[in-house]
């Protein structure tokens, strides 16, 4: 089993990892650890899986129902462990709690803030991302946003994320700050750097310590589940806790 985890400096009381297609029991097209049930893939297999990441943990991770919503929900002590929320961020300040978000392309963003005392995990889709996403989620923070850390997991590279113009064209209302994030093609559609958004939206907000951004799960076939690259696929798991 193959694992990556954020590359912070100097952040030894929080735990990452960020799974990949490899390690687990599913089978084509699912090969190997898929982590969601919800694509079609053997349900006793999803739950072998969901075990052999849960034996890495402290205790059960905490998963959503992601909708590429801007909605983050507040994992503290009246949380309902037992109901499967709608959103597409989680944040805690609780001990030994993972949180956990799942991607198959999207850009998964785990953050920290520099005492260690309080964590979250961002499904960072396009649509997520230009409604407000990171900024709702680090309003939960009780930190200045320079105090705290992201690290941008691994999400679809800037040469294979193909999008229309309207995608474009929302962006570009925003800031013109996100234009060097777009490359238009002689189809008239665009070449996005999902990463590229992100960094400016958390630079934009007063975060400065970013780092990750460094695959492309279309092209590392051989690492990620890719839904752009196959269709049916499986989903891969980035996690953050407090230890």
């Amino acid at each position: 089993m193959h694992l990556l985890s954020a590359t912070w400096q100097n952040l030894h009381k929080v735990g990452t990892l960020s799974t990949t297609c490899g390690g687990g029991v599913s089978k084509i097209p699912f090969k190997s650890f898929n982590l969601g049930f919800h694509v079609g893939d053997n349900q006793n297999h999803v739950s072998k899986n969901r075990s052999l990441l849960t034996n890495l943990l402290p205790k059960p991770a905490v998963w959503l129902n992601q909708v590429h919503s801007s909605n983050v929900v507040i994992v503290d002590e009246h949380f309902d462990f037992d109901e499967l929320h709608d959103g597409d961020a989680l944040y805690t300040q609780l001990l030994n709690q993972p949180l956990a978000i799942m991607t198959a392309d999207c850009l998964p963003i785990l953050l920290v803030s520099d005492d260690e005392k309080e964590v979250a995990a961002i499904h960072g889709g396009w649509r997520g991302l230009e409604q407000g996403i990171i900024k709702n989620t680090l309003e939960c923070f009780s930190t200045e946003y320079e105090n705290i850390s992201a690290w941008l997991g691994p999400a679809i590279g800037p040469n294979r994320f193909e999008v229309g113009a309207e995608v474009f064209e929302l962006f570009q209302k925003r800031s013109s700050s996100f234009i060097q994030a777009f490359t238009l093609q002689t189809n008239g559609k665009y070449l996005a750097d999902i990463y590229g958004i992100a960094r400016t939206l958390l630079t934009q907000l007063g975060v400065k310590n970013i780092t990750g951004g460094d695959y492309c799960t279309v092209s590392q076939s051989d690492l990620f589940f890719s839904y752009r690259r196959d269709g049916q696929t499986g989903r891969m798991a980035s996690l953050i806790w407090r230890k």
